[in-house]
């Protein structure tokens, strides 16, 4: 056998043996994370936790070559005690693209999206996957509408992505061959994996035809009883950024002077969605501001948010997506460092009232020599020290709270 042969058959072993122990977490004592009131849990107990975005993992896992950095990442995040992981399950056109067009799938990428989920399982990382871009970022909602107009259907914007019907039997095959897929590698449907925490209709719906929300709001009712037809053991969640609309009101001043056409409070309303989410870039909110006035709305935004989470709509909220870029004016990493921290501590004051945020997404872990897939946000664990130092105590605040939640009920 030539030194080559030997290496792939050495690999294709390890992966072999790695699925095997995935399987077993799974039938022995793998269970599906569940909401009870306003809080996450699982094996009966809660479920807080410190977490992270990776947005870019199936897309580098589509070249093998490169899988290496997916490994390494959710290798590192488990290091710092991060157990949730938020990432893509689409990519509409273009590069590496996991739809080519509707209903057609490069299984190459769609191997690439079960390598994913195989590492995290191996790592004990829970996942968040998106169904969706809001933005033409892997194709999005303006893949869907070319593809509608290339098919001649009569399109007068990509806000019709929410009422064509067209459109959203493309959403719903997609939706379909996703969670009906069963991993090559572990040999689980997705629907029946435990390591896949939740599903996200979409990354941050916005609508410019109608900022009350309504419209939004429909769609939502739409897909969300749709996938929880498919698939009722998942979580579902909406993807949304927190902006509120018109049914209350008097709680558009916390918006950061805009609405985006979501409203908070009735789409998190809908039975069928688990648990609530927010995005938080005061930096690029307000970025005519300064650093003190910045983080002040994003305290404002995470205590409003939390109260209406736990009062009005009484379920979990998790601040999903919140980072600071390095192209901020005045960056340096121990700003950076700060601003996590003081994020982190109001989430920690908010779980001490008991009206807490169940947890947290950092925008983003990023692996060494990826430059292509930055944004300013990202978060190198093996070369940052004093970032991963945070990160690694706030994952720490979050087991004890999960204990001290524990010894609460006991």
């Amino acid at each position: 056998m030539s030194l080559s042969h030997r290496a792939g058959y050495v690999v294709g072993v390890l992966i072999t043996l790695l699925a095997l122990v995935c399987q077993a977490r799974v039938h022995s004592h793998g269970q599906f994370v569940r909401t009870e009131g306003t809080r996450f849990v699982v094996h009966g107990s809660d479920f807080v936790f410190n977490g992270f975005n990776s947005y870019w993992m199936m897309h580098v896992a589509a070249d093998p070559s490169q899988r290496y950095k997916v490994s390494k990442t959710f290798r590192e995040a488990a290091a710092a005690g991060l157990s949730v992981c938020r990432t893509w399950a689409f990519s509409d056109g273009g590069d590496r693209d996991l739809q080519i067009s509707p209903g057609v799938y490069d299984e190459r990428v769609f191997q690439a999206l079960d390598f994913v989920i195989l590492e995290a399982c191996r790592n004990g990382i829970r996942l968040i996957l998106s169904f969706v871009n809001n933005f033409k970022d892997y194709g999005g909602r303006p893949q869907y509408v070319e593809w509608a107009r290339n098919a001649g259907v009569n399109v007068n914007g990509e806000d019709d992505f929410y009422t064509n019907p067209t459109m959203k039997g493309y959403y719903k095959n997609h939706v379909k061959k996703v969670t009906a897929r069963l991993n090559t590698v572990t040999k689980i449907a997705y629907k029946d994996d435990p390591t896949i925490m939740a599903w996200e209709l979409m990354n941050e719906p916005r609508c410019q035809a109608d900022y009350s929300g309504r419209m939004v709001n429909g769609w939502v009712q739409e897909m969300a009883s749709f996938v929880k037809s498919l698939d009722s053991k998942h979580l579902l969640e909406i993807g949304m950024e927190g902006f509120y609309g018109d049914s209350m009101p008097e709680k558009k001043v916390n918006n950061p002077g805009y609405q985006v056409g979501t409203d908070f409070i009735t789409n998190n309303l809908i039975k069928e969605i688990d648990f609530t989410t927010i995005h938080a870039y005061p930096d690029i909110w307000l970025s005519g501001q300064n650093d003190s006035a910045q983080m002040a709305f994003m305290q404002r935004w995470m205590g409003t948010h939390s109260i209406d989470s736990n009062r009005i709509l009484k379920k979990p909220l998790v601040l999903a997506e919140f980072g600071k870029s390095n192209k901020d004016s005045g960056h340096n990493l121990g700003a950076r460092d700060q601003y996590l921290m003081t994020v982190y501590e109001g989430m920690n004051k908010f779980e001490r009232t008991g009206e807490g945020i169940g947890g947290s997404l950092v925008w983003q872990l990023m692996g060494e020599g990826m430059d292509s897939y930055g944004d300013g946000y990202g978060i190198i664990l093996s070369q940052h020290a004093s970032t991963r130092a945070v990160i690694s105590a706030q994952s720490h605040k979050m087991t004890t709270f999960g204990r001290m939640l524990l010894g609460r009920k006991h």
